[in-house]
Order: structure tokens, then sequence, then C-alpha cells
């Protein structure tokens, strides 16, 4: 039986008799649609206890621990965040920290970590607390500032966290001091990462603990080059101002360091990273013995990537290799490598044209493990004694994650798939390589996670979330509607992938508006195998058919796919787009009428794109939260894509929505959080002020207090009916005519 057929029918097992309406106001309401959605899995360093973050029935943003046994049992909660935590304001940097991790709206506890000997630091509205597994909490800070990146050393002797621009370390349970010296210049920063590297380079810590305790490697940067950016937070009840350092695209970024110190702070040793000092810090890793420091360096153009030796006693550095761009494209920063014990190396390139993993040998030789036109996304464990290592990648499926076995010792060897088609999958595995945490989602049945041997075979369920008469959606199946895959030709005769949602009981011969969403930009997959989520479906129900198209440019395909926007942005994407709306219009059951377009961040940049480089062929255009011009945005994320804009500001000016925005004609809705620090308000107001000084209407919605994601109960509500608001008075209702 087809999954699809299997699904069906255990929908009409299990759903009520009589569906209730789903209504906007229960989409974004407690508890979850999508069922109990649990964070950062964990095992135990002895495997005995999984553990994991679960948001409370009443409040999907309030996150607690818990824990059960590996083998099954119940679950029982360890550190309940309302009882423990203070309820305490988090510090500005926190905060900033939590919206690049894309958390800003969580609350209670966010993340933890296990000791070796079996405890679990969880940080707590601001402070660190240390949780057994008896249900003990011991308080280990209880200070007004903040502490920042926490970690136990690995093998569990200290606490170690950044507070007031420097690093603090000192016995767990103990008196912690500083480490790194006390800077006159408040631009320099011990400990932490930059603002690019968690934007952009998904790094967040800026130390690293070797393996024996020892030793730390500590980056140290001066943001003194960067120029300062008045950003204007407006709240509902008040305006703040931040002078914040921002490296746009263009100008100078910081001036990085990496130190190695002893755990004591002494014996202070510089890392030499080279002539280059306009270069980006992207990786640190220590060997397995402790006895080598690998840093890996990105040139500011992004189209090198270096992986240096450190001698820790010395600083000294040795080049092993570098990584070079295809012409015309980038290197893509990656966490799918692994330092073996042997002295091997596990490292994922697209030399070859799409991202693969490849061997490199202690003498320096390579070998390629893995090859074909698909994808490898993630290196999700190792296990050494047997020669075995487990991927995530696309290889059976494009819009499908799976996780795979691949024998690295034996040449030839084939991926072996552990996992379900019909699905896409994440994966985790122990540090030995034996056990998997998978979680897994199909655009017809929301996450599920289970507990997996290294066969693949399914051990005991953290999460089965099973869609039976208990669940929070259950009253909503009738009404559900399932996704349907498909590809189009784009202008140069790419395949691209689709994804349609259909309302419910069409009626023959009438035709449908079409609610066209996109994001279109680089390291971003939306056409996939996986689960929407209750929003699509209220939309679906307001009579409207949901569409989506992966341009060229998204992730997934190789670099050939995603370097046509290479100093083009805002060019083939926007073509691809056109082409998949012309198809819609060729449907008999599509009002070629009534197609809006709608995308936030990239997605709003597109928008405003779309409706300048083709007017007319969108009904209606909602833009949110949107770049307007590259040159506001930062230098890792924009020069990767587009150059440096002092050499190529033609290229630069083109991508511009200031290009070409005279031609917009169609009615459009701009939409902005005013505290927002990644894409900054004045994206939206330049806009806004070109767009009136042409005359051309336009409506706007800007959400005081609110940063780049504008989300919470009530508001989501009002951004949504705010947005169908828009669309009905400018003709394009949900509805057949």
């Amino acid at each position: 039986m087809r999954l699809a057929t299997l699904f069906a029918f255990t929908l009409a097992m299990t759903s009520p008799a009589s569906a209730e309406e789903l209504t906007l106001e229960r989409v974004f309401a407690s508890p979850d649609l999508d069922g109990p959605s649990p964070r950062s899995p964990e095992l135990a360093p002895d495997g005995s206890l999984l553990t994991l973050l679960l948001p409370r029935p009443e409040d999907r943003q309030r996150y607690d621990l818990w824990a059960m046994d590996a083998d099954g049992g119940e679950w029982r909660m360890l550190v309940d965040s309302e009882k423990v935590g203070t309820g305490a304001e988090l510090s500005e940097a926190e905060k900033m920290q939590r919206e690049r991790a894309r958390i800003g709206g969580l609350k209670g506890i966010v993340a933890y970590q296990w000791t070796r000997d079996g405890r679990i630091l969880v940080p707590l509205d601001g402070d660190l607390y240390l949780a057994g597994t008896d249900g003990t909490i011991t308080r280990l800070t209880d200070t007004e500032e903040g502490e920042l990146n926490p970690a136990i050393s690995p093998e569990g002797r200290y606490l170690s966290f950044v507070r007031d621009r420097r690093l603090f370390v000192g016995p767990v349970g103990g008196e912690v001091e500083a480490v790194t010296p006390l800077e006159i210049d408040e631009t320099v920063h011990w400990g932490e990462a930059e603002f690019v590297a968690q934007e952009e380079m998904s790094r967040t810590t800026g130390y690293w603990w070797s393996p024996d305790d020892r030793r730390i490697a500590v980056q140290r940067f001066d943001e003194a080059p960067v120029k300062i950016v008045t950003r204007t937070s407006i709240g509902a009840e008040g305006t703040s101002t931040y002078d914040q350092r921002y490296p746009a695209a263009g100008t100078d970024n910081v001036l990085t360091g990496l130190f190695i110190i002893d755990a004591d702070g002494g014996n202070r040793v510089k890392v030499d990273l080279g002539e280059e000092k306009d270069i980006y810090l992207a990786r640190v890793d220590w060997a397995p013995d402790g006895k080598t420091l690998y840093v890996q360096r990105q040139d500011r153009a992004q189209t090198r990537l270096d992986l240096l030796a450190v001698d820790p006693a010395t600083g000294k550095s040795e080049l092993l290799f570098s990584e070079r761009a295809a012409e015309g494209h980038w290197i893509n920063l990656s966490d799918a490598y692994k330092f073996l014990k042997d002295g091997s190396l596990v490292w994922w390139s697209e030399r070859d044209g799409f991202g693969h993993l490849y061997l490199r040998s202690p003498d320096g030789r390579w070998r390629q493990l893995t090859q074909g036109p698909w994808v490898v996304d993630e290196l999700d464990g190792v296990d050494e004694d047997a020669g075995r290592l487990f991927f995530t990648a696309n290889r059976d499926n494009v819009i499908e994650q799976h996780l795979y076995a691949l024998d690295y010792v034996r040449e030839g060897s084939e991926p072996v798939r552990l996992t379900e088609e019909g699905f896409t999958h994440k994966a985790k595995m122990d540090k030995k390589g034996k056990r998997a945490i998978i979680e897994r989602s199909s655009s017809e049945r929301p996450s599920q996670s289970y507990l997996a041997d290294a066969s693949g075979n399914r051990i005991a369920w953290i999460e089965e979330n099973a869609l039976d008469a208990d669940h929070p959606y259950a009253p909503y199946l009738d009404s559900h509607e399932p996704s349907r895959f498909g590809t189009i030709e784009g202008p140069d005769g790419t395949r691209l992938h689709y994804e349609m949602i259909l309302p419910a009981d069409m009626e023959p011969g009438k035709r449908y508006p079409v609610f066209f969403q996109h994001y279109g930009g680089p390291h971003a997959q939306t056409v996939r195998q996986s689960w929407g989520g209750a929003l699509r479906q209220w939309i679906v129900d307001q009579g409207y058919i949901f569409f989506q198209l992966d341009n060229r440019g998204s992730a997934g395909r190789g670099v050939d796919f995603e370097k046509a926007i290479y100093r083009a942005m805002g060019g083939p994407e926007v073509d691809d787009q056109r082409v998949g709306a012309e198809w819609l219009k060729t449907l008999d059951y599509v009002d070629p009428e009534r197609i809006a377009t709608y995308g936030w961040s990239y997605g709003g940049y597109m928008t405003l794109k779309m409706l300048a480089r083709d007017p007319g062929l969108y009904a209606a255009g909602v833009a949110g939260a949107p770049v307007t011009k590259w040159e506001l945005y930062d230098t890792h994320y924009t020069e990767r894509y587009m150059g440096d804009p002092r050499k190529v500001q033609a290229a630069y000016d083109k991508a511009s929505t200031f290009d070409g925005y005279e031609r917009i004609d169609d009615p459009l809705l701009l939409i902005h959080g005013m505290s927002d620090d990644n894409v900054v308000l004045d994206n939206s107001t330049m806009m806004a002020a070109k767009l009136q000084e042409a005359r051309i209407p336009f409506q706007m919605m800007f959400y005081p207090g609110h940063a780049h994601g504008v989300r919470g109960p009530n508001v989501s509500v009002h951004l949504w009916n705010t947005i169908m608001d828009f669309l009905h008075v400018h003709g394009v209702p949900g509805g057949a005519r």
C-alpha cells in the first residue's frame, strides 16, 4: 500500500465524526497543533538516560528539561523552568544571541549540557544551574550580569562562561575567575563569537576546551574597525537606540586573533593565523589526543578555505590543504567533518560539484567516499571501531533527507539507507556511533522522533506524536489536504521542484486564487517532504491554493544550481518564480487574475523584485522584513554571493530593490518589526520613502518591539489577519469564482 493511501486510511480511522473549523486563533494558541515538539535530545554519557526539552501544554514557547530511561519508560521532568527560574530579564547580549539562533521567542530552558559524570548544566534566566538525575538542583551563579556560552570542560572539572567580554573559568561548584585580561577598550572581546560568526557562520562560541581540560583556545576580537550603526528599537511604550557595531557589506570586519591558554589563564600563546588580516575564523577543533589544534581560515572573498594545523605549545601553524571555490561560486562552510583518532580526517567538500564526503589519510592522500548528483547534508556520527560513518543526504529523492551508513574503510562501499522513504529526516548519533536519535516528518505527518540502533531499527519512541483522537490536530484532520509535489522546467531548462496544496471539495469548472509563497535565497530548500504546519492548512481553508517553488540559487542541488545567483541576486530567482506563476496560469482550476505572492526576509526582497520585474503578473504582493539594499546587510552573507561592493558596485545597484521600483504597479503590503537587528528597519523605511516620493500607493504595517520574526499568540493573529484583509480589499479573496 502506498504511503499516501495508508495515511488517508489512517486519517479516516482516527478522525472525529465531525471536524471543527480551524481558526487563526487556534493555529497560534497552545498546545501546539503540530503536537509535542521536543528540542535538543541527548543521551547521557553512560547511555542510560535520554533527555530533551519539552514545551508546556499551556505555553508552547516555554520549555522544561525532561528525562526518560533510554530503553523506554515514562518521561519525568528534571527541571521545571518556572519553579527553578527567577524570571529575570536576559542581558541584551543574550537576547541578541538568541535572535541570531532564531529562538528569540522561546522562554525557560533553551539549552543544556551533560557533564562527563552524569550531571547537567542548565542555563536559565541569565544564571547557571547544575541538575542531577535524582532531581537535585544546585545554583552555580547568582549575578546581575548574564553568563554567555556556558560550558563544562570535557573531563568535567571546570565551568566556563563569558561575562563582561572576558572568559571566566573555575572548578564546577567553586569560585570562577577571569582567565583573559581586562582590556581598556570596550571594543575588545574574549571568548565570544563576533556578529557575523553567530549570524552567518553557525559558530556561536569563541572558545574551545582541549580534550584533557588542560588548555583552551580562545578567540580575541576587536570590533573597533567596524562601523557604528545607530539602530533604533521602537517599542510600544518607548524607543531605545543602540550604537551597534555592524559590519555592512563593503566595510571593515573585526580584527581577529586566536590564543591558547592554560585553564588558569597562564602560558598564553598566540596562534599564527597568517599574514593576511582580513580573514574569517570559521572553525576551531582539537585533535582527539589534544596534541594539535585545527583551524579553518576563510578569506574575505570566501573563495578559499584553509585548514591549519597548530602546535599548541608554540602557536606555529602549518597549512595542511586549501579548498578553492569553483569559478563563479563560493565556499560553503560545513560542520560535516570529523578528526579521527588515527589521524585521518573525514571531510565535506564540493570539489566535484556536489557536497560529498572524503577521507584524508595522515599522509595527506585523499579518497572520495560518496559521489553522485546529490548532496550530503550532515555527518551525523562515526563508529571508528567498526569503520562506519553515518550521514544525512538527499541521495534517493531531492525533496527527502535520509540517514545512511557507509563502510568508509572498504573502498567502493555504497551507502545503505537506514530510514523510511516518504519522510525527511534529521539524525544525531552518540559519540561512539552506536545509536541514533532520529527525527522525521512528512507533508502529511507531523514530527516524530525515536531512538534507533546503528542499523536504523527503532529501539523506542522518543515522541511518537501519533495522530490519534487525543492529538491537538485531530479535530481538524477532516479538512487536512495533502501536499502535491512535482517539477516544472525553468527558463534555462533546469527542473524546478514545487509543492502545491489544493482546497478541499474544489468545484469542477471553478477557478481558485493562489497564495504563492516563496523564500528564494541561498542555503535554503523550502520544497521538502516534511510537515508544513497548521498555518498552511488554514490558508488553504480560506479557499486558496498554496504553492511554492525552489528556484535556482537554493540549496540541495549542487554547485551549478546554486551559483546562478553569483553577483546576480534578484535575477535568476525572479525569472524562475515568473515561470512558476506562468505555469500556474495554464491550470484550468487556477484563477490567473488572483495570484498573490508572499515572502519574508529574503522572500520579502523577492516580493519587491518580482512586482517590479513583472508588473501585472501577480495580483498583489506581501513583503515581510525585506532586504532592500544589499549594502545594508552584513559582510559574510552578502559578499559571499555578491562580492565586495567596493569592487562590483554595478552588481549591487542591479540587485537593489531600488532598481526598477518605479515599475511597481500592483497592490503592495510592506511589513517589518521595528526592533529588527538582522534586517534593520532602515530597509523598509528607505523603500517606503522611495515609493512615497514616486507617488506609488502601498500599505505598510510595522510592529513595535518585534525583531526579525514577528511572533506571539496574539500578534501572529494580527499579522495574518492583516495579510488576509489586504488581499481581500485588493481583489484576491479566497474561494472559487
